[in-house]
């Protein structure tokens, strides 16, 4: 087996985004080649509900898929074409924007901490004006799997070791997973060679290729190509979602929540949004 290297490290980088959440941006368009069909990823947690309370208020998007997971807390969505619902611990919404939609994400007060990601999955030119659709996994549906012992892995999307995630008809072929390692442990797993594949992680610390070097919560850990990606733990442990994806090497035009192929495809975009023809499909 080719053992990835790694090749680039991300420190997740604090900012505000909707009406001010507090944010940590893992990657974003700077990495678009490199991780493609990736386009970005937020971390978000907070003990201090003045952080994340404002939300994202209602906002449009298209072209895309937005994956949310939440460790702790709650958020609260709704759309314009009906879907409304709360995203609590473990659980996952898989939100393919399509043609278009208009949603709000709104987190809810936790005692404690809150603690989610929001990843971007771009969608290829011939389903960038599908119709849009969400897909709602609760904790209890994602298989949880120990292909050995001290690991343990939650397979939200794509296969291991006989379990497949719940999130299935995938546009693009996605395999996410959340991945905890007890200390001193050592894992290693296949990767489909050309795939882009990072990890991001969020508890302890861990290395991720034959250096000793080690990583630690808000690091975006970016693999060169293989076939296999090995992660090792040290004195306490380690958490990362692990996530590849099959590039789409199509070009890509960017204009905050809209992302299409040109640049006239996103001028056009923004003109519905101003004229009240962006939504398509309200079934």
């Amino acid at each position: 087996m080719s053992l990835r290297p790694v090749v680039k490290v991300n420190r997740s980088k604090p900012l505000l985004e909707g009406a001010g959440v507090k944010v940590h941006r893992a990657f974003g368009f700077r990495d678009v080649e490199r991780l493609d069909p990736f386009l970005m990823m937020d971390d978000f947690h907070s003990d201090d509900p003045k952080d994340y309370m404002a939300g994202f208020p209602l906002h449009p998007h298209r072209g895309i898929e937005t994956v949310t997971y939440m460790i702790k807390g709650e958020v609260e969505h709704r759309d314009n074409i009906g879907n409304q619902g709360v995203i609590g611990p473990g659980d996952v919404q898989w939100m393919t924007a399509g043609s278009g939609i208009m949603h709000e994400e709104m987190p809810k007060r936790t005692e404690g901490m809150m603690q989610g990601f929001q990843l971007w999955v771009n969608l290829p030119r011939a389903h960038k004006m599908m119709p849009p659709r969400y897909r709602e996994v609760k904790r209890e549906d994602i298989p949880v799997i120990e292909p050995r012992i001290g690991v343990e892995v939650k397979v939200v999307a794509g296969k291991v070791e006989g379990a497949l995630g719940p999130v299935k008809d995938l546009v693009v072929k996605v395999r996410y997973l959340d991945v905890e390692l007890a200390p001193d442990r050592q894992w290693e797993l296949d990767v489909p060679e050309g795939h882009s594949t990072f990890a991001y992680v969020f508890q302890g610390k861990g290395s991720f290729d034959n250096s000793s070097e080690q990583f630690g919560p808000e690091h975006l850990v970016m693999f060169g190509d293989g076939d296999s990606v090995m992660v090792k733990s040290r004195q306490n442990g380690v958490r990362f979602l692990l996530v590849s994806g099959e590039p789409l090497r199509e070009p890509v035009a960017w204009g905050g929540p809209i992302v299409m192929n040109t640049e006239e495809e996103l001028e056009r975009a923004f003109e519905e949004i101003n004229e009240g023809t962006f939504i398509k499909d309200r079934a």
